[in-house]
């Protein structure tokens, strides 16, 4: 059959992009697909692969059940990649790779958001602790094993490594590795994400995505919930003067309107400051290869000053008003004690856990034991979570 191409992936890519055809490969050597680009790939199998599935059920701020209309990891997830894609359109990187981190980046969260997550990291703090960021790493590369020739899914390089440092790097220098968490040290040591170094511009995109995409639907969480009011919104200066613009364009809106203009005004708002003062650090970084970018000093994608003044400020009241409410505390105090009570009995139980579980079980030392009881907690949905405390704690039922 003779050969022909079905695509251009290069096109219109800027110089310090990640290149398909460049890419540093996978642990795993595959053949490389005629009609798919290597990140094309990443992004396919993160789609079709259980942990993605899960998020469907994964709390962002309320737990599964207190609505139909609240974000789930997943909804966060895909609105975090709508942002990803348009900001990485704007510099011409590579949108499939930078899709990819964004429906990625929450695999490692815990049941109940980030309280099941300080639960489950006092827990198995004498085996090294548990990090959100890591076990997405240990996710993908590990935990998803369906494939035939390889564990997880086998991702390329250069997307493992955004997964990984999309927040920037893990420790100071090159061979430091003493304050890795042990799920990054334990991939590193086989294949090398130089946890020194920043990652690419696209997953720093999908990192800014999912700042601006968090305190953006938290906050119109937060107002749905009634936690929350807009009157109170008007104490953080960049949503007062969103809430002004709004009125002074449309009068008196009914409350719904009135917020879903507001919220969209300021992701609007954080979207073009994102892209101005990033502009402006490109021309001065002038990148010539994604190497230039993985090498500077500092975050190329980056919010200027002032918004991340006005961020600072907006994520401070989210943190008092919001996140502290009494009402949230109580859900957080249920789910933590939820994670706990499963942690400890599993734990000193193993024969409570799935038959597989247990015979994986008779040969791990201490330490293994423990973060493979993490692997599978970290993996529950709050519904499961919560239906395995149930089985497992409520002395007046004995469901199976």
């Amino acid at each position: 059959m003779a050969e022909f191409e079905l695509f251009k992936p290069n096109a219109n890519l800027a110089p310090y992009a990640l290149i398909p055809g460049k890419s540093r490969g996978r642990l795993h050597e595959e053949k490389p697909s005629r009609n798919r680009t290597e990140y094309q790939r990443d992004r396919d199998r993160i789609i079709h692969s259980g942990a993605f599935r899960r998020l469907k059920h994964k709390t962002q701020v309320f737990v599964h059940h207190v609505g139909d209309y609240y974000r789930t990891r997943l909804t966060h997830s895909i609105e975090v990649a709508q942002i990803a894609r348009s900001i990485a359109r704007t510099f011409g990187l590579n949108e499939d790779v930078t899709e990819a981190l964004a429906l990625a980046h929450d695999f490692g969260h815990t049941p109940f958001g980030h309280a099941g997550e300080d639960a489950l990291d006092e827990a198995i703090k004498p085996y090294g602790g548990f990090d959100h960021n890591a076990q997405s790493l240990r996710v993908v590369t590990k935990l998803e094993n369906n494939y035939a020739d390889f564990p997880g899914l086998n991702l390329t390089w250069d997307t493992l490594e955004g997964l990984a440092k999309h927040n920037g790097p893990l420790c100071s220098y090159e061979g430091d590795t003493s304050s890795l968490h042990v799920n990054f040290n334990k991939y590193n040591d086989q294949h090398d994400l130089e946890p020194h170094s920043y990652a690419s511009a696209e997953a720093q995109v999908a990192a800014i995505a999912d700042d601006i995409a968090y305190n953006n639907h938290d906050m119109a969480d937060g107002l749905r919930a009634g936690l929350i009011t807009v009157e109170q919104l008007s104490e953080v200066p960049i949503v007062a003067k969103k809430i002004k613009k709004v009125f002074d364009k449309y009068g008196k809106l009914e409350e719904k309107q009135m917020q879903q203009e507001v919220i969209r005004s300021l992701i609007g708002r954080m979207i073009n400051d994102v892209t101005i003062h990033s502009q402006l650090n490109l021309n001065v970084l002038k990148p010539e290869t994604v190497d230039d970018i993985r090498g500077a000093q500092k975050m190329t994608v980056t919010f200027s000053d002032n918004m991340k003044e006005q961020d600072k400020a907006l994520k401070a009241f989210l943190m008092k008003n919001m996140y502290r409410h009494y009402k949230v505390n109580r859900m957080s105090s249920k789910a933590r004690r939820v994670v706990t009570d499963l942690f400890n009995l599993y734990l000193t139980e193993p024969e409570c856990l799935p038959t597989e579980w247990q015979v994986e079980m008779q040969t791990r030392t201490a330490s293994e034991r423990a973060r493979r009881v993490a692997d599978f907690i970290a993996g529950m949905t709050d519904r499961f979570a919560l239906l395995e405390h149930r089985r497992l704690f409520d002395t007046s039922t004995f469901e199976l």
